[in-house]
């Protein structure tokens, strides 16, 4: 996985533009309803969907698995956020708690033990009542059942990169004892579900 997403940051920088995705603008609005100000952003990238936090002031800790993309992020924001280098399986990177949890089409990449361990750790690492947001692809997505079936709705459509599809009874069975308080359909060039979770 980190020799996939460091060969992808090396060769296509910021492929995915410096538009944030809907749903980190749509996750910004629910936390400053929510009050918080300090957040947490697993597989952060080069940073793009860091920037509606960081416009209204939010403090932002990052993780990202490609030292390619952290050269990249502070290239565009400097020193405004602290982001360590390793893969989200070896979280936590810090003792700090977090008022808020974001985590952008990254759950859907890991195995079944690894997406209940980053569940459990963003979890750990968030304060009373702190909320988590993540985006997970459904099984609306064009891809499904394309590919190399790898277990039952994972999928290897790209080489190097294995997709678990969620549908609803996924989403309540991983996330429900972690305070899942909403999911929502949303489009972000794929079909998605932004699911959201408090913890209280």
């Amino acid at each position: 996985m980190a020799e996939f997403w460091e060969e992808a940051f090396s060769n296509k920088k910021e492929m995915w533009g410096m538009a944030p995705a809907k749903s980190a603008w749509l996750t910004k609005d629910f936390f400053i309803k929510n009050s918080i100000k300090k957040v947490l952003i697993p597989g952060i990238g080069y940073g793009r969907n860091a920037q509606p936090f960081l416009e209204t002031g939010m403090t932002i800790t990052g993780i990202e698995i490609s030292k390619t993309a952290i050269e990249l992020a502070q290239n565009h924001y400097g020193t405004e956020m602290t982001i360590y280098h390793g893969s989200v399986t070896d979280m936590p990177f810090d003792s700090e708690k977090y008022e808020g949890v974001y985590c952008y089409a990254l759950i859907h990449l890991l195995d079944n033990k690894e997406r209940k361990k980053l569940i459990l750790n963003c979890y750990n690492q968030l304060t009373e009542n702190g909320c988590m947001v993540f985006t997970a692809i459904t099984k609306k997505a064009p891809n499904f059942r394309k590919g190399e079936f790898i277990s039952k709705d994972r999928y290897e459509f790209h080489k190097g990169v294995q997709i678990f599809y969620y549908d609803e009874e996924s989403v309540k069975e991983e996330f429900e004892k972690y305070g899942l308080i909403e999911m929502t359909e949303i489009d972000e060039n794929q079909p998605m579900y932004l699911i959201k979770c408090q913890k209280v």
